[in-house]
């Protein structure tokens, strides 16, 4: 299939590589090897919590678009202070727990607003989390949930659209469902994403990145497919290669 340069440009405009270094200086150099390939950066829990509000700043700095997947689940006050202090480092996007409630996505939209408008930033956009890609059906019946995991992943998408927020985070393997029932402009973020032929590692529900983009992902979270390769930048290449063969075919 023939690629035009402008389909491979939607399909990198929606690659979100995963920063999941532990060393903040290790961390901002693989960054800059990637400079100029990306346009989406994550900073997780990992790196967060040791390198702080300075590593968004150095990412911001270089050009990158920061999306902070901290996941955060708590009372709506805390939840609240938490998304307007995130919207002030200049974030993209971020996320929180669909799990918290309805009252608890709403604060986050609103600390999400009003940080943004006190520090002049565009407002990011607020990403609620179903269930993460690392559980199946028996963890759910463990934790002590009936429903399916699709069940549990398309009523908590629901809550979010119902709640205001821009999307959800979900397995690539509920596109079909959600895409159904959730057309855009509602945005669906898919981690859970791995090259042809590339290790499962810890992740029990995962589709490549041509099948993920076909379905109707908005953005894909890469890191170990690229952070380990022998060549980042070219391993980040074949995967947009691979996300804009799903792009063609959308």
């Amino acid at each position: 299939m023939a690629l035009s340069d402008d389909v491979r440009e939607r399909a990198r405009q929606r690659l979100v590589f995963a920063l999941d270094i532990d060393d903040p200086d290790e961390a901002i150099a693989m960054a800059g090897r990637l400079r100029g390939n990306l346009r989406w950066i994550k900073v997780a829990t990992r790196l967060y919590t040791r390198a702080g509000a300075p590593l968004i700043a150095s990412l911001t700095g270089m050009g990158f678009n920061v999306f902070l997947d901290l996941k955060f689940h708590d009372i709506p006050d805390q939840v609240e202070g938490a998304c307007r202090a995130a919207a002030r480092l200049g974030v993209g996007l971020l996320t929180v727990h669909a799990s918290g409630g309805e009252a608890m996505l709403r604060a986050a939209n609103r600390g999400a607003a009003e940080g943004a408008e006190l520090s002049g930033n565009i407002r990011p956009e607020v990403l609620a989390v179903t269930v993460l890609t690392s559980l199946d059906r028996q963890d759910l019946d463990t934790a002590g949930i009936s429903r399916s995991v699709e069940e549990q992943v398309l009523a908590l998408a629901h809550l979010a659209q119902d709640s205001g927020c821009a999307g959800i985070v979900a397995s690539p393997k509920e596109l079909p469902q959600l895409r159904g029932a959730l057309p855009s402009p509602f945005k669906i973020l898919t981690p859970g994403i791995r090259p042809r032929g590339a290790s499962h590692g810890d992740q029990k529900r995962v589709l490549t990145p041509q099948e993920a983009v076909h379905m109707g992902a908005d953005w894909l979270v890469v890191g170990r497919p690229i952070r380990t390769a022998e060549n980042p930048t070219q391993a980040l290449r074949a995967i947009v290669e691979e996300m804009a063969e799903g792009e063609a075919s959308r």
